[in-house]
This record gives C-alpha cells, structure tokens and sequence, in this order.
C-alpha cells in the first residue's frame, strides 16, 4: 500500500483477535524500529513489552497482550518528534497487518513506565498494543467509536489556509491537495484535530489550536504529540525542510506556532 492508502484505511484497532504476533512481523517490527528518524533529531527509543511479563491492560483493549512503548529524552520539541516517529511505527505495522491504537491516558502509567525502564531524564507519553484485529470490534469500542466521530474529520476549509487564517487554501497541486488530506485524516487525541497549516509561498506553517480540556500540567502536551503525527504525513508526502521560525501570522487566541516546513 502507498502512503494515501495506508492513512486512508488505517484505524485504531481496541478489539483484537488474541493470537500472538508471528515471528517474521515481530522481526520486521524490530528492524523498523531501530531506524525511525525524526525531522528534530531527536532520538525516539522504541521497546516491545510483554503483557502478562509485567501485568500491562488498559480497560479499552480486548484481546491483546503485546504493547509498544517509545522515550524521549526531556527537551524542548519531545513531543513532536515523538508523534513524527511513532507515526511511522505505526503505519509500518498497518501495511504488516498489525493493529494499533494510542494510548495517552487509559492506563496505568506507571506500571508501563517502570517496564520500559523509563529513566529520570525521560518522557513516556503513550504507548499502543500490537495485534492483529478482531473480526468484530467489541461494543465498548464501538460506543468510543461513535463518541469521537472517529469516521469523521474537520473540512479543509477549517484547517488550512492561505497567506493568513482568513483565506482558505485553494490548490491546484494534487500532490498537495493529497498531502493535506493525509494531514487532515491524521489521528489525534478524542479526535480533536488541532492542526491548522497556513501556506506561505513554498513554506507551510504548522499551528497548533488548543482544545479545552487538555493541558501541560504533568510538563508536556498531549497535542503537540499530535502536531508531530500531522507533520509525519505532510513531510512524509512532501519532503521538505523543517524549521522553527515563528513567521508572526496573527494566530488568535489559543493557537500557538509550532513548525514550518519549506518545500
């Protein structure tokens, strides 16, 4: 499958059908995760647990005893590295046929933590279980489902503008047009979808339109991670140079910049 058709049909699997992951995809997994890179530079260290080893559950997850957890270490941008490369992961292991969901909140963390053998200079900010999906999802996961409107995105006139946030973009350029619809299919936390991308010239500025209810308290943001899985498909289609160079777009209340990226 290519990229449109991984992200396109890619979703988050709760509901899996027990068996454990064949040694040949276990393999590749592990080859794959030695080798992800991030646009930040910042290394993202991937490790495969075992849930019966170390007692891991999350009450969303049915029938799945295989968890991929990833560190960081803590410094500034850990977050959109971390989303950039976990990203990867987990498309990689949709095009084997594995099934993932992130998971931020709906575990215990600190059993997680002390089986990734999380250091004091690092961060832990999700983790997914690894399975191969169930036939029927359970009804628990249907009802979260329905909930988020999981099948559903914001319209591209919502997140993506031109020049400033008062023009919608308007392209001709499939290959863009693709691009953004791969960012506007990106998953993100409760599905909030706070990406927002203003297009300048051959630069396209990535901000971040907090959703209430979420914040920094424990030291990090939950949806900076998602900025990172939205630049993880743009770039993944586009290419391009990452920057940190505020333009000064007036963004309004509540939307912070996060990156540029220059084609």
């Amino acid at each position: 499958m290519d990229m449109m058709e991984l992200i396109k049909t890619r979703r988050s699997v709760r509901t899996f059908d027990g068996q454990p992951l064949r040694e040949e995809d276990e393999s590749r997994l592990r080859a794959y995760m030695r080798s992800i890179p991030n646009p930040y530079g910042i290394p993202v260290r991937f490790v495969l647990l075992d849930g019966s080893e170390h007692g891991l559950s999350s009450p969303v997850i049915v029938g799945a005893s295989r968890y991929v957890a990833a560190k960081a270490d803590k410094v500034p941008h850990s977050e959109e590295a971390y989303g950039y490369s976990f990203e990867k992961l987990v498309l990689y292991a949709w095009s084997l046929g594995i099934g993932t969901t992130w998971i931020g909140g709906t575990m215990k963390r600190a059993l997680f933590e002390r089986a990734a053998d999380v250091g004091d200079g690092e961060w832990m900010f999700c983790v997914s279980p690894l399975g191969y999906p169930a036939r029927k999802m359970s009804g628990r996961e249907s009802l979260m489902r329905r909930a988020i409107k999981a099948d559903e995105r914001k319209s591209a006139e919502q997140l993506f503008f031109d020049r400033d946030f008062s023009t919608p973009l308007v392209t001709e350029d499939e290959k863009l047009r693709d691009a953004l619809e791969m960012v506007r299919w990106a998953p993100s936390a409760t599905n909030s979808q706070p990406w927002r991308v203003v297009r300048d010239g051959d630069a396209f500025h990535f901000y971040l339109e907090h959703t209430k209810g979420y914040s920094d308290k424990a030291g990090w943001d939950m949806q900076k991670i998602d900025m990172g899985i939205a630049l993880c498909h743009f770039m993944g289609a586009m290419g391009g140079e990452l920057s940190l160079s505020d333009p000064g777009i007036h963004a309004g209340e509540g939307t912070d910049y996060i990156a540029t990226v220059t084609l």
